[in-house]
């Protein structure tokens, strides 16, 4: 009995390891590949869909991929109608005494916002971070404040921000995932793109003097459709970059923290996007430029209906290779007229052939319809006489 014990045990703990083997397997066989740096991720821009993450949660250094989020709040400003590329920033004393890298700023001294986004994008410099949240929030913690409120907005839920320009601190983290969505915000702003695909540019201080700044960001050159990102260094944090790239209809984001060489990191993010654009595409289901067949109501009207068209383009981001039937179904508004251009006269919902929403969008007004009067119906009762 003693044997036959020893014996049903051995089996046992060699039935538990065999599991434990194919459990290993089963998630390796899960993830693609690794990512040679702490964490990674990769994401499609349009709908947000993440196809790759590694430690995307660790909350870690980030370097100077913080001013992802000083850039974001700089041109929410500029397209709120709140600030100007062409307004003039004044550099305080402490802008000007930043380390690390900088456009080397003169104290005192009046410099465009267009020449300060541009060398925080091109040159990731600190200075001109201060100086840009300096004059937006009135002091850098007040700036800082907006920059974690942002992210809490963003549901960037493993991050805080101490400083605006990612130099060291104890008390600032951030998460690849977080990353990956501050930089997606980012680039709904299409100005940015104005300055990431800057390779080299002469800074002009006032007196004349002249920093010559060259982007960071070498993929810009090294990795085809790739037209922007932002790059980060410290020893806490070692080598980081969020980059984005796009290929057809596809625009992907890939972030890489932690890296152990600036070659390695970018030899990682370029991984992300092959292993994205390889395997992965992007097709649009709706276009803003074509209007909807059906015809939505107005009572009340000079005309009973209006064309509708949708609000903005969308896309549904999938594997290559995957068919898909997609049905559309289309919800109006009860309109009483007036009716504007441009109102909101529905809704166009995008669905599989199983009926699973896939995305929606607003359907708006082609034309104005003005409300009937008294003489309107008049002259329409004399021409049905």
């Amino acid at each position: 009995m003693k044997r036959l014990a020893i014996a049903l045990t051995a089996l046992l703990i060699g039935i538990s390891a065999v599991g434990l083997r194919l459990n290993a397997n089963a998630e390796v066989a899960a993830q693609p590949f690794t990512v040679k740096a702490h964490a990674a991720v990769l994401m499609d821009y349009d709908t947000g869909t993440v196809v790759f993450s590694q430690n995307e949660k660790d909350r870690l250094p980030i370097a100077s991929m913080v001013k992802i989020m000083t850039l974001l709040l700089t041109f929410e400003e500029i397209d709120g109608g709140r600030l100007a590329v062409d307004d003039t920033v004044r550099a305080s004393q402490n802008a000007a005494s930043m380390g690390g890298s900088q456009a080397f700023l003169d104290a005192n001294s009046d410099y465009r916002v267009n020449e300060l986004i541009k060398s925080i994008v091109v040159g990731s410099a600190n200075d001109s971070c201060v100086a840009l949240a300096e004059h937006i929030g009135g002091t850098v913690e007040a700036f800082v404040q907006k920059m974690n409120e942002k992210a809490k907005a963003l549901g960037m839920n493993d991050t805080l921000f101490a400083n605006c320009t990612g130099l060291p601190s104890a008390d600032q983290y951030c998460s690849a995932a977080d990353v990956a969505i501050m930089t997606r915000e980012l680039l709904s702003h299409s100005k940015f793109f104005d300055y990431s695909k800057i390779w080299m540019f002469d800074f002009v201080h006032p007196g004349g003097r002249v920093t010559q700044l060259s982007n960071t960001n070498k993929l810009i050159r090294a990795y085809e459709g790739c037209d922007g990102g932002k790059t980060g260094f410290t020893n806490e944090a070692k080598y980081c970059l969020s980059a984005t790239a796009k290929r057809g209809n596809t625009r992907l984001i890939s972030v890489v923290c932690g890296a152990e060489s600036s070659k390695v990191r970018n030899a990682q993010n370029a991984a992300l996007f092959n292993y994205g654009f390889s395997n992965y595409e992007t097709t649009q289901v709706v276009c803003k430029e074509k209007p909807i067949e059906q015809t939505v109501s107005v009572n009340g009207g000079k005309e009973s209906g209006v064309c509708a068209y949708p609000a903005e383009d969308k896309c549904v981001f999938g594997k290559k290779g995957d068919k898909h039937d997609y049905t559309y179904a289309v919800e109006c508004l009860p309109l009483k007229a007036p009716v504007q251009k441009g109102e909101v006269v529905g809704r166009l919902t995008v669905k599989t052939a199983s009926g699973e929403p896939v995305c929606s969008v607003d359907l708006l007004s082609d034309r104005n319809v003005a409300k009937i009067g008294y003489f309107d119906l008049v002259d329409e009762f004399i021409k049905n006489w």
